[in-house]
């Protein structure tokens, strides 16, 4: 997961750490999550309708008319959360088992905000292949599968591949969680700075899962003018030194910016930056852009920017971080996105869709928009619901609703 994931922003334990007196420790003894049943077995009638003799006729009905299926087991309301621990929060590749407390996490947080189970699935391989050939074998126990925490670019692959041979809501979150929130912030941004859609200069830092999919998503909602950067500086088309996702994002960025070279560079003059990389942004750099910029550091814990600096510059600051206004949290988009894929029976999470998501989540804000109140809290009751019922009519409206 992206590094500004919204489970606690907490450092490693070292191992010589005294876990009995540690409340994280404490928390997670034996686990974060468990099964419980939904019907009663308190005597032989009951379990006769629940197991055998009573069960086998509702296979028999299933097997006759697979379009029941969602409505005599629990798939329709249960999502898989699938890692290889390649790419987990600021952790990097700490591999399956590592990975676990996180995936339990984020079942949690579906079960608390969207009311989904979600069962988490660490999978001991990197291989693309055996990823996608797991996924598809397992895909008839869930209704849909939540990628997280897959290193780019192979993520990419592993969505597509999956989007291609499933017929239920495949989700990379670490790409579209953030990107929906993102929009949704940026929106509220601008609506607030009096900017426009076809004249803002956004500079995107991090070209990874997070930087491609939030990249992608403002052109979808017509921000033209967007430079992305990775290590080596601003994806152009002359460069030869781009994997296939980035070739790409060069290729529909490049017309519209035309511009290339350092971040310093690009800085001048812009009127957003959107930090998805890490590191730090010198202070210069941030003086030299445009007036009353807006300034995204979603880096966790230390935003590229950090806000004392960044206020001294910007109209609008938002972090990853839970301790300051304007926090972009993937919470607040990916339990609402699945719920309304669910209550649609969707067979994919469409753009439409992931659009329809954030303009919701934008609209929440309402009347109390304001320099720090750019996104509502996760905690906010609306959330869920309002994603919800937006993603499900925009599923209705694309086409790949069932119900």
């Amino acid at each position: 997961m992206v590094a500004f994931d919204p489970m606690p922003d907490l450092d490693p334990a070292p191992a010589d750490v005294d876990r009995l007196h540690d409340p994280v420790f404490a928390l997670h003894v034996g686990g974060k999550m468990e099964i419980a049943s939904t019907v009663a077995l308190n005597g032989p009638d009951e379990l006769s309708l629940a197991y055998t003799p009573g069960v086998a006729k509702v296979c028999e009905a299933i097997a006759a008319d697979p379009g029941l299926y969602g409505d005599y087991t629990w798939t329709a309301n249960t999502v898989a959360v699938v890692t290889d621990g390649t790419a987990v929060l600021g952790l990097g590749d700490i591999g399956p088992r590592a990975a676990m407390p996180v995936m339990e996490g984020k079942a949690v947080l579906f079960k608390q905000f969207g009311g989904i189970d979600a069962i988490p699935i660490c999978l001991d391989t990197t291989d693309v292949d055996e990823i996608v050939e797991t996924v598809v074998r397992l895909a008839p126990s869930f209704g849909g599968i939540n990628l997280e925490d897959i290193s780019a670019p192979r993520c990419f692959e592993v969505e597509e591949r999956l989007k291609q041979r499933l017929d239920i809501p495949v989700f990379h979150d670490d790409q579209h969680g953030t990107a929906v929130v993102v929009l949704a912030a940026l929106e509220n941004a601008i609506k607030l700075t009096g900017k426009y859609h076809d004249t803002i200069r956004v500079v995107v830092s991090g070209a990874g899962a997070a930087g491609v999919a939030v990249t992608r998503i403002l052109l979808a909602a017509g921000i033209r003018d967007i430079a992305v950067l990775d290590r080596a500086g601003v994806l152009h088309r002359d460069r030869s030194d781009l994997n296939p996702s980035k070739r790409a994002l060069a290729a529909d960025t490049a017309d519209t910016t035309g511009r290339w070279g350092s971040l310093a560079a690009v800085m001048d003059g812009a009127d957003c930056y959107i930090g998805l990389s890490g590191g730090t942004v010198p202070e210069e750099v941030v003086a030299s852009m445009a007036a009353e910029p807006i300034i995204f550091g979603l880096a966790n814990p230390t935003p590229e920017v950090h806000p004392d600096i960044a206020h001294k510059y910007a109209r609008i600051v938002a972090t990853g971080r839970s301790d300051f206004p304007n926090q972009i949290n993937n919470v607040l988009a990916f339990p609402g996105i699945f719920r309304g894929a669910f209550d649609a029976r969707a067979t994919a999470i469409t753009e439409g869709m992931k659009l329809a998501a954030a303009q919701s989540l934008a609209a929440i804000v309402g009347d109390d928009l304001r320099e720090d109140y750019i996104i509502p809290s996760p905690f906010d009751p609306r959330v869920g619901p309002s994603v919800a019922s937006a993603v499900a009519e925009a599923a209705r409206r694309d086409g790949v609703a069932r119900r």
